[in-house]
């Protein structure tokens, strides 16, 4: 029976949260009348939030409301890829599923079925608990969801340790701040109020990114090295700091390990040296060095860009050296800012919503950025693949692949989604799930500190059905009686705050329904390393990392070429010499949602290839051509725009657009790697090589 605490009101306001892959999590009010959704807005009091939603939700309560969403199950009925589906009831559709995941289970083992899910939703309900309980409990294949996040977690962790990092609260303190791979006016639009107010209070603010975003535009400073090459800068820096001795010689000795290693390592690193590897003039590394060393407070804010690079981990590494080596964890609005999922999202009791006790013996693993090889190649096979909360034939690297191996006729494939994606027509089944005013679901952030409850405003249109219903529906047909099935998504929420964690105290479940949210109880004088305690083995910043080299891997920061880059392979550079970035549009698609959707793709425009005028001249093409763009793995046709956003060498076509809406049926995935990182299992699709033609 449904607590009538989590029931959609006939009337009233509704506080829930935005469920999407974003570092804002922004809290959100739905005001309903008579049963109907007729307006969304941003919670005015939530201190992140202060009212404002993004281009992409602020239309959410449309795209709930599309014609083009799913209402009713359906099953395959002409040839894979046809798009022909017959309506079917959830009796036949659930049966039929639970069958035929029972029949390749008895025949080939769990792990030949492969779970597919990230973060098509944050909410853990929803996006997490009974989807893992389920295959866990089925003994299905374990899925390495790493392809955003990981390298970057690996990379920081070798230098801090698993530990905390500044927040975004502190940055109004900080009088020097170094936007290092991130788009925040775009991707993380609500912390740029915070930057404008630390520059209002006189901080300088300097954007680090091989492309001119609006960020950058709209920055004091732009410095653009090459893709691949922030260890180098890192590295860079580092020399001239520790070279003019303008390093916190104190809390270096105090809080650090490795300090006269990595001095030798950086004598490899003069500005020259670096300026030649990056592309940058020495002089603005001197510069920024000094500056950077010498401002207090200083912070660098992270986010994933550069980690989808082959050294994506090693760049993270170097980075997070550079604030204990200056010292600038003493100050509050100094340090390092990266995720923030230390303070929301690793406090709640992760195993009672996942429950990982459930599988019985390990399976193998596949990591999601090469679910192509997974699908053409793997062995043994995999027979049968359950997608939701994703859309691996948008999202995944080397797309002609995976869509080689969704096409598969005898790949049973299951897709439960709110719109018939291009993973979803390559299904067998499709199963019609509710979307975030629909559902109850608890939202943490990576990027702030305070944790959502997300509580239905209106009923489900059609015969939509949560994804944990599907979950529970196909464990009972499967004779799965374990009690944690039984849970109610309440259950869950309650299970999930149920954590001795200190930065729990207080947050319950009463509150979260009269509050809809709560900040973590974190001190309100927050600085994680002022006095070391890093959660590294020797308890301080590791600049000599002794488990890495115990691991076989450079103990110390370093910097090399990714095979697929200008500087790795010559041959293949000499194919393909120019450098493919892929960055999310996320303007008015949030990585491939919103993309199919009229408002928004009108809004964004068609994909369109930047490319520098030095590169556009050397290939006699103009401004506006119909051009090829190219390598081992795929051929697009694209309009190309001539820009000094790009520097020249490098080329830059959006991600998020679906391959059926694309020309030629294939969109910018289909040329980009799908290779691993060099630590944390992340993916290097940044570390790709292309080539571009002009067309006859």
């Amino acid at each position: 029976m449904r607590d009538p605490a989590y029931a959609p009101p006939r009337s009233g306001v509704v506080r829930g949260a935005c469920p999407h892959d974003c570092p804002d999590t922004c809290a959100w009010e739905v005001t309903v009348e008579d049963g109907v959704a007729v307006k969304l807005a941003g919670a005015a009091e939530h201190p992140f939030t202060r009212g404002g939603l993004c281009a992409k939700v602020s239309h959410y309560l449309e795209r709930a409301a599309s014609p083009d969403r799913l209402l009713v199950p359906l099953r395959r009925s002409g040839p894979k890829g046809s798009g022909e589906f017959e309506e079917t009831t959830w009796d036949a559709a659930l049966d039929e599923v639970a069958a035929r995941l029972g029949a390749i289970a008895a025949e080939h083992g769990g792990d030949a079925i492969l779970p597919y899910s990230f973060m098509g939703t944050q909410g853990l309900v929803q996006g997490v608990s009974m989807g893992e309980r389920f295959f866990h409990r089925l003994g299905a294949i374990e899925l390495e969801r790493n392809i955003c996040g990981q390298a970057a977690a690996a990379g920081a962790a070798a230098t801090l340790g698993n530990g905390p990092a500044m927040l975004p609260r502190d940055l109004p303190s900080s009088r020097l701040i170094l936007l290092w791979g991130t788009n925040t006016v775009v991707t993380n639009l609500h912390l740029w109020p915070l930057v404008q107010e630390a520059r209002a209070n006189g901080a300088r603010v300097v954007v680090i990114d091989p492309l001119r975003t609006r960020t950058a535009a709209a920055a004091d400073e732009h410095i653009a090295p090459l893709p691949g090459t922030d260890a180098a800068l890192a590295l860079g820096l580092m020399h001239v700091i520790v070279r003019d001795e303008l390093h916190d010689a104190d809390y270096v000795a105090r809080y650090t390990t490795g300090f006269d290693a990595l001095r030798d390592r950086l004598r490899d690193y003069p500005p020259e040296r670096v300026a030649a590897v990056t592309g940058l003039d020495a002089a603005v590394i001197e510069e920024l060095a000094r500056a950077y060393a010498t401002t207090r407070p200083a912070a660098i804010r992270v986010l994933i860009g550069m980690e989808h690079h082959e050294h994506g981990a090693m760049a993270f590494r170097a980075i997070a050296c550079l604030p204990a080596l200056v010292g600038a964890w003493r100050e509050r609005g100094g340090g390092l800012l990266r995720t923030t999922a230390f303070a929301g999202w690793a406090p709640l009791n992760q195993a009672a919503i996942a429950r990982p006790d459930l599988r019985e013996r390990p399976s193998r693993r596949v990591n999601m950025a090469q679910i192509g090889r997974a699908l053409t190649s793997a062995d043994p096979p995999v027979h049968a693949l359950v997608v939701w909360s994703s859309n691996p034939a948008a999202i995944a690297p080397d797309q002609r692949r995976v869509l080689s191996g969704l096409a598969r006729d005898d790949l049973f494939t299951v897709v439960a989604d709110q719109f018939l994606t291009d993973t979803a027509a390559l299904a067998d089944v499709v199963l019609p799930v509710t979307v975030q005013t629909e559902h109850v679901d608890l939202v943490p952030s990576w990027g702030h500190s305070y944790i959502s409850l997300n509580l239905p405003a209106v009923a489900p249109p059609g015969q939509c059905r949560t994804t944990t219903d599907v979950f529970r529906g196909l464990a009972a047909r499967m004779g799965f009686d374990e009690a944690c099935f039984a849970d109610s998504d309440a259950d869950i929420v309650r299970q999930a705050l149920d954590s001795d964690h200190p930065w729990l105290e207080g947050i319950d479940e009463a509150r979260l329904l009269r509050d809809g949210y709560a900040e973590a109880a974190i001190p309100e004088n927050f600085r994680p390393y002022a006095q070391g305690g890093f959660g590294t083995p020797s308890g301080r910043c590791e600049f000599f990392s002794q488990t890495l080299a115990d691991a076989g891997h450079d103990p110390l920061p370093g910097w090399e070429p990714a095979t697929e880059s200008p500087q790795g392979d010559p041959q293949l550079a000499a194919r393909f010499p120019l450098s493919l970035l892929s960055p999310k549009t996320a303007h008015h698609f949030m990585n491939s949602s919103y993309s199919q959707l009229p408002r928004h793709l009108n809004a964004q425009g068609p994909a369109e290839l930047q490319l520098h005028p030095d590169d556009a001249a050397a290939r006699a093409i103009a401004d506006g051509d119909s051009v090829a763009i190219f390598n081992d793995r795929g051929r697009l046709e694209v309009v190309v725009r001539l820009s000094d956003r790009v520097r020249p060498g490098v080329v830059c076509l959006p991600s998020g657009y679906w391959a059926s809406r694309s020309p030629g049926g294939l969109s910018v995935n289909a040329l980009t790697n799908d290779a691993l990182t060099d630590r944390g299992g992340g993916s290097a699709l940044h570390s790709t090589l292309v080539q571009v033609e002009a067309l006859s």
